[in-house]
């Protein structure tokens, strides 16, 4: 994998004090003090001309809701990001972007300064788009803003720099990184409420428990999201797991595998 330096990540929201949270506490918190992500939260209103500091105005064409202003996004891209030596590059939270994945959070981890337009009410005046780089999209459901997204995306992608989390093996497990989802994870006691941790994991044979933990990962990607399993290019080993899976399958409802006889 490509070697991630250290990120800078700027956000742009009216509500500056959401992003407490995430800089106080877990991965991110643990990041600012490694100083490996430098996260500066910058309140939109700052960028607005008026005593008000009104940053949104009521749509045209008979619009019900606020639409946000362009100006204040303007201004801030002249102030900031036009005196920069490299050009950051800015994403809008939004349901008309590129949903959002693992390759995509690695794609942004690379980059050497992110910044963030967080939107409200009935979204972002259109003309902002023209100094978007790129708007993504965490599912087909709507939110009231652009700050959940963004701690979402934020989190997502300083997972990829080195020493953020403790284990490189940790972040190559998780679901989605290899197209599979996470296998299986158990803790003590041994047996709980009857329900046993597999064998295999108390065995010490990393090599065996490697292959099962393989096993469980594809068999639970198959069954839970079999639209991921279907766009795996699956390797040797596992193409042989997966014929171990379904001579497993066979043998256990053999009457599933018949040829139905229904017209």
């Amino acid at each position: 994998m490509e070697q991630i330096k250290r990120i800078k990540i700027s956000v742009l929201t009216i509500f500056p004090g959401m992003f407490d949270i995430i800089r106080n506490y877990g991965v991110i918190k643990k990041a600012i003090e490694k100083k490996l992500v430098e996260i500066d939260i910058l309140n939109l209103r700052d960028y607005t001309t008026d005593k008000h500091k009104v940053t949104d105005k009521p749509g045209y064409g008979g619009e019900n809701g606020m639409v946000m202003l362009a100006e204040p996004f303007y201004r801030f891209y002249d102030e900031y990001i036009l005196s920069k030596n490299h050009k950051p590059y800015v994403v809008l939270p939004s349901p008309q972007g590129e949903v959002f994945n693992n390759d995509l959070a690695f794609e942004l981890a690379k980059k050497e300064e992110l910044v963030f337009f967080c939107g409200r009410y009935e979204g972002i005046d259109e003309r902002v788009r023209k100094i978007v780089d790129k708007e993504v999209s965490i599912g087909d459901y709507v939110l009231t803003g652009g700050e959940i997204p963004t701690m979402v995306i934020i989190e997502t992608l300083l997972r990829f720099l080195p020493g953020v989390i403790g284990s490189k093996t940790s972040v190559e497990n998780d679901s989605f990184y290899n197209g599979l989802l996470d296998y299986s994870h158990y803790t003590k006691p041994q047996n709980f409420r009857g329900m046993q941790v597999p064998e295999i994991l108390l065995s010490g044979d990393h090599e065996r428990i490697r292959i099962f933990r393989k096993k469980d990962s594809l068999l639970k990607t198959i069954l839970k999201r079999p639209d991921l399993f279907i766009k795996k290019e699956l390797d040797e080993e596992e193409k042989k797991i997966l014929v171990e899976i379904i001579q497993e399958m066979f043998n256990k409802n053999p009457d599933n595998f018949k040829e139905s006889k229904d017209v």
